[in-house]
């Protein structure tokens, strides 16, 4: 990166002013050069650090079995497949101790309700990887669907998030040669037929926005050059993205085209795909900025984040509404001025409630809810007289509930059209997958994961923190078996508190063996800036208000403290990415208050976080460092800028990856450098692989939380300072 910087000050400025450049940027920030990821005086930094971090945290007497353990349960055969519906098949990407990379595989509905499946092998990356001489990692599939048999699978080298786009033929199982194939870049694409497809690539210089997204959609042939495909849309280079979404439906098909200005508003239009003169219009859609747009038949559904007032009628943020979008044929798309829609509510928030998501069969819509953060779930039909009616299904709770719907609109007269997939975990009940059948409470269990613990003796609780200003904030505690508040347990407080994402309750398998099991206690932050409350509590966290989320989270440590649960020199904290930035806030906040802080593939340096790699796609979120309005919250919140040598700092695990394309790992390197040159206590790894999930394969994700556990168990039981 640097490299790069003083070539093009180079050619625009001259050399003297160049390097009168660079030394001012090094005199602010003397480890900028940790920002050059490959470079070889960066990699013999890691490497020094990596060693280090290894000798301490290997030391710890039951690394090894905890590793073996936790590598047993990540290869497992008993986990439960997650699968994805498409005409016949159910599709799912598989990695254990035999295909560390994994394979891909599908099954019928009837072969996969079986105790033991027979799949079916389309594509294994263990030889793929071998016979190509890469470290390839699954990126995921696009397949067009119904009778045709032609997939997009997306490769990734080493777990990045540029990926290499090949057609593949579900036929032959092996991939087209002269095919739809891209090179690794952040692409996105989408098939319109068999011959066509809509892209979005690095197509050259400007065809990228600033946060590293495609700018620019072009629709390509079968057999044409890329170069020679014909754009159909630009976006702006300051935008977050440029997108497109085809809608095969029969009868109901239709294409949506537009751009992100940034991460929670999009314009949308509809763009037209007839023959003759109407081909390539687009035709604005009229609605809120800010709300999620999709279509079901000729319905059209919104997800609000603001209020929106329409003819009349105020609906909540938060509220899942639905009208009559009268688009009913393939080409006949109109221009959609959502203001003159009749709509109706299908679910509106309250102080307790909020929508997590909704899924869609042949006749109904199947919406998730939050209800103090555990998960229920409702059924809603649409009568011949326009009207919806309601029926709560009768689901397990309080945990998390997830449901796919199994309906495939492109199968005509659909065997499948109104079954889904529920399933249900919680802290201490492992995962179980039901088929349930849409009007009925009746479902068959298809899939149990096992025990990983003994969860004997074991509890769950929910408690509330009172907040810096007043807010109550909701928190689960995990108590190994005997737990008792005593004031003295190994704690872990988990967080997250950004982009709307709640943390529900789950089965970790993980946790329940080399934490709670081992006499740790867990406990999980619901603070704002999550969606655990809706979209008022994520927006009670962002920019100016992002501090929320930190005191949030310092008031949950302190009631730990205050309920005897545990103490400042045994609490450990984790978070990652915006965690990361969570827990390396706090950490130099309140000091005092940790005894070990995990920090996971993290923002850390604020002040630079939208010049690095997709940075700037969160702006939105975080707000502009380079507007002084912004910077003068941001600066009070980033931990690069705020940490000090003549403040002791807690004990601190800083871990990367060299792939990760979407974090730049700079930022821990950075904050570590500083931190060692100032003199806390500092370990450091950084993965080679694993691209912003830290990990590429089970091996590695052991290995991974082996490290973390390690650190935490050294730092959290070592005997207490005498005062």
């Amino acid at each position: 990166m640097l490299r790069l910087f003083l070539s093009v000050c180079f050619a625009m400025m001259g050399t003297g002013t160049a390097y009168a450049l660079e030394a001012n940027k090094a005199q602010d920030d003397p480890y900028l050069w940790l920002e050059d990821v490959g470079a070889e005086r960066s990699l013999g930094w890691v490497r020094e650090r990596n060693a280090i971090a290894r000798a301490q945290l290997e030391a710890w007497p039951d690394f090894a079995s905890t590793r073996n353990r936790l590598r047993e349960i990540l290869d497992s055969q008993d986990r439960i497949p997650q699968v994805v519906r498409r005409g016949a098949f159910l599709y799912n990407f598989w990695q254990d101790g035999l295909r560390p990379r994994g394979i891909w595989r599908r099954a019928s509905m009837a072969e996969f309700s079986k105790a033991q499946p027979a799949w079916e092998v389309l594509l294994d990356l263990d030889a793929l990887a071998k016979q190509e001489q890469e470290n390839w990692v699954w990126g995921g599939s696009t397949c067009l669907g119904g009778p045709e048999d032609r997939c997009l699978i997306k490769l990734s080298r080493g777990g990045a998030d540029a990926k290499v786009t090949r057609e593949f033929d579900l036929a032959s199982k092996a991939f087209v040669v002269d095919g739809f194939n891209l090179p690794e870049a952040k692409s996105s694409v989408e098939w319109i037929d068999r011959d066509n497809v809509y892209v979005g690539t690095d197509f050259g210089p400007g065809s990228m926005t600033s946060s590293g997204y495609p700018r620019v959609i072009k629709r390509w042939r079968r057999g044409e050059a890329l170069a020679a495909a014909k754009t159909v849309f630009e976006g702006l280079s300051t935008d977050v993205s440029a997108w497109v979404s085809v809608d095969r439906t029969p009868g109901f098909a239709q294409t949506l085209i537009g751009r992100s200005p940034d991460f929670w508003t999009t314009e949308v239009s509809l763009l037209t795909d007839g023959e003759g003169g109407e081909r390539g219009k687009l035709r604005p859609v009229v609605k809120p900025a800010d709300a999620q747009l999709s279509f079901w038949y000729d319905q059209v559904l919104l997800t609000l984040r603001s209020d929106w007032v329409q003819g009349g009628q105020t609906w909540p943020a938060g509220s899942l509404i639905v009208a009559n979008a009268g688009l009913r044929s393939v080409g006949a798309a109109q221009a959609l001025d959502l203001t003159q829609l009749q709509f109706s509510a299908l679910f509106t928030p309250s102080p307790s409630r909020s929508l997590r998501g909704y899924a869609t069969t042949r006749s109904r819509v199947l919406i998730s809810v939050l209800d103090h953060v555990a998960g229920r779930l409702d059924e809603l039909k649409l009568a011949a007289d326009g009207t919806w009616s309601r029926r709560p299904v009768d689901a397990p709770f309080p945990g998390a509930l997830s449901v796919n719907a199994l309906h495939d609109s492109l199968i005509e007269d659909d065997p499948l059209a109104e079954q889904y997939l529920l399933s249900y975990a919680d802290f201490l009940t492992p995962d179980s997958l039901f088929q349930a059948q849409t009007g009925s409470n009746q479902r068959q269990l298809l899939k149990s994961r096992p025990a990983f613990f003994n969860a004997n003796g074991m509890r769950a609780e929910q408690h509330f923190a009172t907040s810096k200003d007043g807010t109550k904030v909701p928190y689960f505690v995990v108590w190994p078996k005997g737990g008792v508040a005593n004031g003295a347990n190994p704690t872990l407080l988990y967080g997250y508190g950004g982009f709307r994402q709640s943390l529900q309750p789950w089965y970790s398998a993980a946790y329940g063996n080399a934490w709670v099991g081992r006499g740790g206690v867990l406990v999980i932050a619901n603070i704002r800036g999550g969606g655990e409350y809706g979209p008022s509590w994520h927006q009670a966290a962002i920019k100016s208000k992002k501090q929320n989320s930190y005191d949030d989270f310092v008031a949950v440590a302190e009631d730990l403290v205050a309920r005897r649960i545990t103490s400042p020199q045994q609490l450990g904290i984790a978070g990652g990415s915006n965690g990361g930035l969570l827990v390396g806030a706090v950490m130099v906040q309140r000091p005092d208050l940790f005894g070990a802080v995990v920090c996971q593939v993290p923002l850390l340096d604020m002040k630079r976080y939208h010049k690095l790699l997709a940075g700037a796609s969160w702006m939105a979120e975080y707000g502009d460092p380079d507007k002084p309005e912004d910077w003068s919250f941001i600066s009070k919140f980033s931990p690069y800028q705020n940490v000090r040598r003549d403040r002791h700092q807690p004990p601190v695990l800083f871990t990367t990856s060299t792939r990760d394309d979407r974090v730049h790992p700079g930022h821990a390197r950075k904050m570590a450098a500083r931190m060692i040159e100032q003199g806390h206590e500092v370990v450091y790894y950084e993965n080679i692989e694993g691209g912003h999930g830290g990990a590429a394969n089970n091996a590695q994700r052991a290995d991974m939380q082996t490290l973390e556990f390690a650190f935490l168990w050294q730092q959290l039981t070592r005997p207490k300072a005498t005062p």
